[in-house]
């Protein structure tokens, strides 16, 4: 594969044909690859076929990639299947990542999550296009291969999202506050209005729309809510504590009339929320960074996660190794407004780039 070329279609797998599992093979066989599928229950491997979302029952050996999506208490178990019976990378979506990780420590694996849902559930809520213009976050460790890290992006690309790469740790806590904290808020702020409408029976009946959209998301599948709470227990207990002393912050300054403590806090948020960053950056030009490396693990892990904490999207990556000796070079295509950012980064991580702009 070229550097900054798609990949050509073959085979992959998917292991979970829910709605996640279902839009990726959706997407996939729109681009003319082949999509093996394996689910717990029979009936979904058999409605994937029929909804045009494999084409055929059982994982590819030959694959070149297979994605778990399933719940996450039983993603270890079934990367560890995977990686048994196929030959090619695997990958999860589970939207916790730290456990995941600690787990397999296997060069062909490497973590992910895409950033992207839908009010549907299981395969018939399944989108060819669920993935376009989403954030798909990677979670490369130390063991992690070149070939995992590349394969997998450039897979993301296929499916129309944008990669980034972050230590699990740090997906973990950021989810934590984005994802998994509002969505148990929601749950508590419906099961508040629910108890009192016994109460005052036409509450629910006044609902308006702030209402509806703070609690749109506790319509969600409640099944796989009790695995994320435990496999993310930490992050998401400190995301709650400062979620509390923040809301106990509000009900002060309402307590004590504080009128201009009130309107500081409603201005700050509206400011944060209008400047809210909306899918990813589309680059108009780009910059090439070479960058010798260590022919060592952890490589790929050390600089894309650098990336990411400099704001700075890797948008190819290809490695190539030197014959003699222990080392390579690390060639990273990357928006040319960024590109001195990150190449002082490099630098200060002791890293010797040289920097390019590409025609």
């Amino acid at each position: 594969m070229n550097l900054m070329g798609d990949p050509e279609p073959g085979w992959a797998n998917v292991v979970g044909a829910g709605l996640i599992g279902g839009s990726i093979g959706l997407a996939l066989r729109a681009n003319g690859w082949r999509v093996g599928v394996v689910d717990a229950d029979p009936a979904t491997e058999q409605e994937a076929i029929n909804r045009g979302v494999a084409d055929r029952v059982g994982l590819e050996p030959e694959a070149a990639v297979t994605v778990v999506a399933a719940p996450v208490g039983v993603i270890p178990e079934l990367v560890v299947r995977a990686l048994a019976e196929t030959a090619g990378v695997v990958t999860d979506v589970g939207s916790a990542k730290a456990a995941i990780c600690a787990q397999i420590d296997d060069p062909r694996f490497i973590g992910g999550h895409p950033m992207a849902g839908s009010d549907q559930d299981g395969i018939a809520g399944a989108r060819q296009d669920l993935f376009t213009d989403a954030m798909w976050v990677l979670t490369p460790t130390e063991s992690t291969s070149e070939t995992a890290f590349s394969t997998v992006r450039a897979l993301i690309r296929v499916l129309g999202a944008e990669s980034i790469a972050l230590p699990a740790t740090t997906h973990d806590e950021m989810v934590a506050l984005v994802s998994h904290v509002p969505h148990l808020t929601s749950a508590a702020l419906m099961n508040l209005a629910d108890s009192t409408s016994v109460e005052h029976r036409a509450l629910l009946r006044l609902a308006a729309g702030g209402f509806r959209d703070m609690t749109r998301i506790s319509a969600g599948r409640p099944a796989i809510w009790p695995d994320i709470c435990l496999a993310n227990r930490d992050a998401i207990v400190a995301g709650l504590d400062r979620l509390v002393a923040t809301i106990s912050h509000t009900r002060s300054l309402v307590a004590s009339e504080d009128r201009a403590g009130l309107y500081g806090l409603l201005d700050s948020a509206r400011t944060a929320r209008l400047n809210l960053p909306v899918g990813y950056e589309h680059v108009e030009k780009a910059s090439q960074l070479a960058v010798p490396i260590p022919d060592r693990p952890g490589e790929i892990a050390a600089i894309a996660t650098l990336a990411a904490e400099l704001d700075v999207n890797i948008l190819d990556l290809e490695i190539s190794h030197s014959g003699e000796g222990h080392q390579g070079v690390m060639t990273l295509v990357v928006d040319a407004a960024k590109a001195e950012r990150l190449l002082g980064g490099l630098m200060a991580r002791g890293y010797r780039p040289t920097l390019r702009e590409l025609d």
